[in-house]
């Protein structure tokens, strides 16, 4: 491909949608051409703040353009499957924020419309990128280590429908097809296929619609185990983390940093190009469009994770 990718980010005033301006920021390759919001307002701020010559409101008026080669989603969840779809169609790449979207019909069908396609199709399932994970999955791969047991533990203060940057949602957040599908996606990619999954929940929020606690047993075709515990309840520090018990090392894990079972620091700074796993994994929608290959989290490779939650969403019904 000659020339820079042209990239256009909806949902851009979100938190994940600046995560992204921040890291495509930093890819020589890309060129944000535009950047989409819910009103003219916001997306004009958004353009001025990081130099986007072009600000429009919503999705079609991305699509109707010409100076757009792929398009990064980072909308309501609720959106996710349509909008894939529609970008798609439009004969333009796309990379979707996690999750593809909140049914498993809605999933496998998103995957038959990019099955059909020859664009680059991809899922924001950031922990494949994390220099933290990177540095376990090459241990994996180089036959240096083996999971035997994932520790996971996702945590959140959300009693009321709120978004990271602790203003109000239009849509409502969710622990099993949003947050779980994170170490879902992982503990497969890092242990191998999931082959036996349980699920239970705590109450549902009076106003929210949603169980604000839940439990996740899996276990993968090596026989590895995982347990993830999730909840919007917890008073502390927020986000996920990981502990990795395996046959030759314990690590920990907490985003792009990566500690021993001792809790000593391991350098992964030369794991890749970044410290920042946003702009890997941008980095790698890039990369993907340019050699005309698949990506890392293709819609084909992360399928399974939504297969699995499918299965869970039925358990808990």
């Amino acid at each position: 491909m000659n020339g820079r990718t042209r990239v256009a980010v909806v949902g851009a005033n979100g938190a994940f949608g600046m995560k992204h301006l921040d890291g495509l920021q930093q890819i020589e390759d890309a060129e944000v051409t535009v950047v989409s919001a819910t009103s003219q307002e916001k997306a004009d701020a958004v353009a001025a703040q990081y130099r986007v010559p072009n600000a429009v409101v919503g999705l079609d008026a991305v699509l109707e353009r010409d100076d757009v080669d792929a398009v990064i989603l980072a909308t309501p969840t609720g959106l996710h499957a349509a909008q894939t779809e529609a970008v798609l169609a439009a004969g333009k790449h796309v990379q979707v924020e996690i999750p593809l979207a909140d049914s498993l019909a809605g999933s496998e069908a998103v995957l038959a419309v990019a099955e059909a396609s020859d664009r680059v199709a991809m899922v924001g399932h950031t922990r494949r990128f994390n220099p933290s994970h990177q540095f376990v999955h090459q241990r994996i791969t180089a036959g240096e280590f083996a999971v035997q047991q994932m520790d996971v533990q996702t945590y959140f203060f959300r009693r009321n429908n709120t978004n990271a940057k602790g203003e109000a949602r239009s849509w409502t957040d969710h622990l099993l097809w949003h947050h779980a599908a994170h170490t879902v996606d992982l503990f497969a990619y890092q242990a191998g296929r999931i082959v036996q999954a349980n699920a239970v929940q705590g109450p549902i929020h009076p106003e929210l619609g949603i169980a604000m606690d839940m439990s996740i047993q899996l276990k993968s075709e090596t026989g590895a185990i995982c347990t993830l515990s999730l909840s919007f309840n917890n008073e502390g520090p927020f986000g996920t983390f990981f502990r990795y018990i395996g046959d030759t090392a314990t690590y920990i894990a907490r985003y792009d940093d990566l500690y021993t079972g001792r809790d000593e620091q391991i350098d992964v700074s030369k794991v890749a190009e970044s410290m920042n796993g946003i702009e890997l994994q941008d980095r790698e929608f890039i990369a993907a469009i340019r050699e005309g290959r698949e990506p890392n989290s293709s819609l084909r490779q992360v399928i399974d994770c939504y297969r699995v939650l499918g299965g869970l969403a039925e358990q808990l019904v």
